[in-house]
């Protein structure tokens, strides 16, 4: 499915937690989290997927999620919980919402899915950078000059390789909540 990948998961009920890492440890490297604290003890750079349950003592998961978010870590955080969403949701910082009782197949496939939009996002970020410098370098260098230069050939056939990328992820977007899921973290690096 896709290379090794950190997953946490945080849960308070510590069966259901070595479950689900049960379950995912087949396609991605998997730690578990057993209360909020220690959610954010073990958070770092590497971890790409956070399965999050919200309603937990001490630091629920909404507090945790806030936190990740403040300290600025790059990941995708699911929602996993028996809390029925409400409007309180709009505003949370999250990637994808599962209610509890969740499935194997479910869970292998969210987390499959909120990890193709960080790749997806990663892509279209370095396609837009590139086409701005070919751009920029079109506007200022002579054909015959672009034509005979090896860093610019480079440039378009990598060009051409990322939208060939993009275009398969966009392709894959089956539904609305995927293609809102795709987008919605989409934002220029200034």
């Amino acid at each position: 499915m896709s290379d090794e990948l950190d997953v946490l998961v945080v849960d308070d009920e510590a069966r259901l937690a070595d479950l689900f890492a049960t379950w995912l440890e087949t396609e991605w490297a998997v730690d578990t989290a057993y209360d909020g604290e220690e959610a954010l003890e073990k958070m770092a750079d590497s971890i790409e997927v956070v399965l999050l349950d919200r309603r937990m003592p001490g630091l629920s998961g909404d507090d945790v999620l806030e936190a990740i978010r403040d300290d600025g870590y790059d990941c995708r955080v699911v929602m996993v919980t028996a809390v029925d969403p409400d409007f309180d949701i709009i505003e949370m910082g999250f990637d994808d919402y599962l209610v509890k009782p969740v499935s194997k197949d479910e869970l292998l496939e969210i987390v499959d899915e909120v990890s193709n939009r960080s790749e997806y996002e990663s892509d279209i970020l370095e396609y837009y950078a590139l086409v701005s410098k070919k751009a920029l370098l079109e506007s200022e260098k002579a054909d015959r000059v672009l034509s005979t230069n090896e860093e610019y050939q480079q440039l378009r056939e990598r060009i051409e390789d990322l939208e060939e990328r993009v275009d398969d992820s966009v392709s894959g977007l089956s539904s609305h909540d995927d293609f809102v899921g795709a987008f919605q973290d989409i934002q220029p690096e200034n």
